[in-house]
């Protein structure tokens, strides 16, 4: 697991959306060298979107480690960073399938789950991990619509279009792990329509597990606090990048890799069975209820 590092502060820096890991100083650490398995996963086949950066490669390297094989969906822009994850998955010696695709268009989002169950094999893990924001802003005011779409589309549309693609594959034993975030329970002022999102996402976790345990499928949701990820330089002001983190009671950022160990237990049926309805916080410290 991820060592706190040294110093909290990160280095002034920013980039265009969606960003890219290469670009970061320091790299986020994705459990590259740290992750071990323990077969949670063995056998599983797992679609993770956004899965080429950030949270998303660390769950897709933890899922690969635990014996899933391993489907991510991202933007085509992203292909460089989702070619360096399906490394990470063919060197745990699982199958990595990539799919490119834009996915706040419907048919595009629709086509990634059938798409990612026709080339593994079946679907049994769901995880809605795609994201965005944008927080290079004052007030509620300068949220312009096409801001709007894209928070709305990327984290919520294609968060229902993807989970209702998902249910024709999924069965019983299946697992969805949705991405909420601390923005839901503590939101700031300049994340007002991501912070909307999450909160939806919450509730959306909550309904869809009393409808979907019937079926023996469990429905969970991984609330983290502030992570370093590709998003943080790509959407926020470089003085805001400078403190990122620093305002926890743990007094830093997390890495990716502090996450997905969340992710894995929410998505196996040998540590989670009796689970579901539920958001876990991976805050540090910072308060989900």
């Amino acid at each position: 697991m991820s060592s706190q590092p040294d110093s909290p502060a990160f280095p002034a820096q920013q980039q265009e959306p969606p960003g890219h890991t290469g670009d970061m100083t320091p790299r986020p650490d994705h459990g590259e060298t740290s992750y071990e398995g323990s077969g949670k996963l063995v056998g599983r086949h797992a679609l993770v979107t956004g899965g080429d950066s950030g949270i998303g490669r660390a769950t897709a390297i933890a899922f690969a480690r635990e014996g899933a094989d391993v489907a991510i969906s991202y933007l085509p822009e992203e292909e460089a960073d989702a070619q360096e994850t399906a490394q990470w998955i063919e060197k745990a010696g699982r199958k990595a399938v990539l799919l490119p695709g834009d996915i706040r268009d419907e048919a595009t989002a629709r086509e990634v789950v059938d798409r990612a169950a026709s080339e593994l094999g079946g679907l049994d893990v769901l995880v809605n991990n795609a994201g965005f924001q944008m927080a290079r802003r004052e007030s509620v005011e300068d949220i312009a619509t096409e801001d709007l779409d894209r928070v709305f589309k990327t984290n919520l549309y294609a968060l229902f279009w993807i989970t209702q693609q998902a249910l024709k594959h999924l069965g019983e034993g299946g697992a969805i792990v949705n991405c909420s975030s601390i923005q839901a329970y503590d939101p700031s002022g300049t994340l007002l329509d991501y912070a909307s999102t999450k909160a939806a996402i919450n509730n959306f976790t909550v309904n869809l597990a009393a409808e979907l345990g019937p079926r023996g499928i469990r429905v969970n949701a991984v609330a983290p606090g502030p992570i370093w990820t590709p998003l943080q330089p790509a959407t926020q002001y470089e003085e805001k990048v400078q403190k990122f983190g620093q305002d926890t009671p743990l007094g830093r950022a997390g890495q990716p890799a502090e996450l997905a160990p969340a992710f894995v237990f929410l998505a196996s049926n040998v540590t989670a069975s009796y689970v579901s309805g539920t958001v876990l916080g991976v805050t540090g410290g910072r308060a989900v209820f």
